[in-house]
C-alpha cells in the first residue's frame, strides 16, 4: 500500500484545495490501476507558530502581513476562484479569528491512531473556511469530532489533558528539519515530494514513480 503524507495546516486555504487535487490524482491513478491502494496520513505544520492560544483577529493579521486591505481582497479572490473549480466555496467574510492550530493537530493525531482521519480533516477545513468557526476552540473541536462519529467525552478528556502536545510539536519540527517550509507538501512513500497544491497530473505522476 502506498503511503501519502500530507503536511498541512488547517488555516491554509491552499491546503484545502490541495486535498481535492490529491483525491483527483488518486482517482486518475486508479483508472489506470484499479487495484491501487493508499493510506493518507496528515502531518502537522504551523503556518504561524506564534499565534496566541486563544487566536487573533483574522483580517488585521492578514492586512499587516500582506500590506493592507487591497492585497488581502485580491488574495481572497484568487483563492475563491481556485476553490470554485474544486467545489469549495470559501467564506472568508465569516472568519473572525486566525486560530492557533495546536489543538486541532492534536485531535487529528489522536484520530489517526484510531484509523482514517479524512472525514475529520474535511470537517475541520469546512469549519475554518466555510462556516467561519474557530478551529482553535476546544468546544468546537469536540463538536466536530462528535459529528464525525468519535466519542465526545473521550475527545474532550484528551484535548484538555495536554497529552501528545510535545509529540505533535516534535513531529512538526521534524518536517521543518527536512526542509519543508511550504504547505501543502505531499510525500509519497517517503521518496517523492510534491510541494504546493499542484495540478492532479503532477501528483499522479509522483505516485506512479513510486509504483515502478
Amino acid at each position: 500500500m502506498t503511503s501519502i503524507e500530507i503536511v498541512s495546516d488547517l488555516v491554509c486555504p491552499w491546503c484545502y484545495i490541495g486535498l481535492r487535487r490529491l483525491d483527483a490524482a488518486i482517482a486518475e491513478v486508479r483508472r489506470e490501476m484499479p487495484d491501487f491502494s493508499c493510506e493518507k496520513r496528515w502531518r502537522p505544520f504551523f503556518l504561524n507558530p506564534d499565534t496566541p492560544p486563544e487566536g487573533e483577529p483574522y483580517l488585521p493579521f492578514l492586512e499587516k502581513k500582506f500590506g493592507g486591505p487591497a492585497p488581502v481582497a485580491a488574495l481572497f479572490e484568487r483563492v475563491r476562484a481556485a476553490g470554485r473549480a474544486w467545489g469549495i466555496d470559501y467564506a472568508f467574510e465569516k472568519i473572525e479569528y486566525r486560530a492557533n492550530t495546536q489543538q486541532a493537530h492534536r485531535l487529528i493525531h489522536w484520530a489517526q491512531q484510531r484509523g482514517d482521519a479524512a472525514r475529520l480533516v474535511e470537517r475541520l477545513f469546512v469549519a475554518q473556511f466555510q462556516r467561519g468557526e474557530h478551529v482553535g476552540d476546544t468546544a468546537l473541536l469536540v463538536r466536530a469530532a462528535v459529528e464525525c462519529g468519535y466519542p465526545g467525552d473521550e475527545v474532550e478528556s484528551y484535548l484538555t489533558s495536554g497529552q501528545d502536545s510535545d509529540e505533535v510539536r516534535a513531529v512538526e519540527r521534524r518536517y521543518r528539519a527536512m526542509g519543508i517550509s511550504m504547505v501543502p507538501t505531499f510525500i509519497v512513500d517517503g521518496r517523492e515530494i510534491v510541494v504546493g497544491a499542484e495540478d492532479p497530473a503532477i501528483l499522479a505522476a509522483a505516485i506512479r514513480r513510486t509504483l515502478v
